[in-house]
């Protein structure tokens, strides 16, 4: 754990550099414990802090008002929505996909089109669903509506008739909420909301997904960007599946049951053969294994390698309209579907992904996840920027290079390895701390030169990416 580094390096310095950090948190779970265990100091000041783990509110409310210096952070981009909005994730993805195709970038462009199912926004788009509806009609399509500022599987629906959001049509909640006003006699000017349908996407659903012992599952990745300009992406090792507690049926009287088609844990802590010892999730290395021995391995290593691609050109395709900020990193948690084909599909991404565990074993996987964060963030000063791996974080995409296991290696993605965070981090202490040793009986100070990669560790780089630094490109993937 991050406690090697202490020991190695930090403990050996003048000053402990762990005694300086001053935070701030809005939350008071795993966080905040994470914080605490590193020796972090909490303050309340208002801009006294180093770190501050606010919530979105903050953002949106405070931070164009406040003063930062150079060295403080806060854990999101000014504009994360237009990522982990799903309307905007929606149209950020569709442009770059049509830019790609301008450019004449027709596989990148079939990237992009891969990442997720055929989506419209409504009610902006109702006209070309229609259409698109009318002609899959016949094949039988299932579609799903998701109100766009909602989480935890609130408001979300399956209809397979366009009369089953006939009343979403004619009842919006503008009207609703009128109709009320109306019958009160009154209503306030500054609450009156803006004479439009609720806002959803609809998508096509997945009606033939990946199973696990017949039931239905997505997967919690997590992803850290600490920049923007230039992109630098780092992939979290572990993560999770979430499983349904029924049998997985298309059958049309079961189309409304959200315990067989939300995988959520807010919807399924509610059926009553949930089991709170594993809490419905299941570890990604564990399921990575059980693929692996049921499939064809290379057909698994493909997977995860896919998945990792679909991550990387999300983020591609929001680069150019994110605001970068030196002061801003942002933990994604990524929901990916698997279909039947051994497809990757994207589903959302998440600002806050939940930091709350509801076994010990989330926790743990939690707890060492942000400590790893913690790390990489280097507010002790302990790296020199080069590393590619930190804990059990993966350099994905950096200086335009992408980068991942060498050429000739077994496995194409660190995704659902072994996490040897413990071992990495202690060989990384120890290479730090003689480093350390070495520059200070130099006269050459206690900190590693440049916290950039020279031109050595981007040649390394690429050479891992088996690239030469464009942007990371790849077949479409077959359908």
């Amino acid at each position: 754990m991050s406690d090697q580094l202490r020991k190695n390096v930090g403990a050996k310095r003048e000053t402990p550099p762990w005694k300086e950090v001053k935070f701030r948190c809005s939350f008071h779970n795993t966080i905040y414990d994470v914080l605490k265990a590193r020796g972090f100091k909490e303050t309340e000041g208002e801009t006294d802090w180093d770190l501050f783990w606010c919530d979105k509110e903050w953002i949106h409310d405070a931070f164009d008002h406040t003063h930062l210096q150079s060295h403080q952070r806060v854990n999101h981009f000014r504009n994360h929505f237009e990522l982990t909005r799903k309307d905007l994730l929606v149209k950020n993805i569709k442009r770059a996909q049509r830019q790609a195709l301008k450019d004449g970038l027709t596989e990148e462009a079939q990237c992009y089109a891969a990442c997720s199912p055929t989506t419209f926004v409504l009610p902006l788009e109702y006209s070309m669903f229609v259409e698109e509806f009318k002609r899959q009609q016949a094949s039988g399509a299932i579609w799903i509506m998701k109100p766009i500022g909602k989480s935890q599987g609130k408001g979300i629906f399956l209809f397979d008739k366009l009369s089953q959001i006939s009343q979403w049509r004619q009842d919006p909640k503008w009207m609703r909420v009128q109709k009320e006003g109306e019958q009160k006699g009154r209503k306030d000017d500054d609450e009156e909301e803006k004479k439009e349908a609720e806002p959803y996407v609809v998508q096509r659903y997945l009606s033939d997904p990946l199973l696990v012992g017949g039931k239905k599952f997505d997967l919690r990745l997590y992803v850290l960007v600490t920049s923007y300009n230039p992109l630098t992406v780092y992939m979290y090792r572990s993560g999770f599946a979430r499983f349904s507690h029924a049998r997985f049926s298309m059958n049309a009287a079961d189309l409304s049951d959200a315990m067989i088609h939300l995988t959520n844990v807010a919807v399924q802590k509610h059926n009553e053969n949930y089991d709170e010892k594993r809490g419905g999730k299941w570890d990604l290395h564990s399921l990575k294994l059980y693929l692996q021995q049921t499939e064809d391995p290379e057909k698994v290593s493909q997977l995860f390698c896919a998945i990792q691609d679909v991550i990387l050109f999300s983020l591609l395709s929001v680069q150019k309209v994110m605001i970068q900020d030196k002061h801003c990193f942002e933990l994604y948690g990524y929901d990916i579907m698997i279909s039947k084909d051994f497809k990757p599909w994207l589903i959302e991404v998440n600002a806050s992904p939940s930091l709350s565990a509801n076994t010990a074993a989330d926790y743990e996987m939690k707890f060492a996840l942000l400590d790893d964060v913690l790390t990489i963030l280097d507010f002790e000063k302990y790296l020199d920027g080069s590393e590619t791996q930190i804990g059990g974080f993966d350099v994905l995409y950096r200086n335009g290079v992408r980068i991942g296991p060498p050429a000739k290696a077994a496995y194409r993605s660190y995704l659902g390895c072994l996490n040897n965070r413990v071992q990495q981090l202690s060989r990384l202490s120890q290479s730090l701390g003689q480093e350390q040793e070495r520059r200070k009986q130099q006269g050459l100070g206690e900190k590693p030169p440049s916290a950039v990669p020279g031109p050595r560790q981007r040649r390394r780089e690429q050479a891992d990416a088996g690239g030469d630094g464009a942007a990371p490109r790849r077949p479409p993937l077959r359908g």
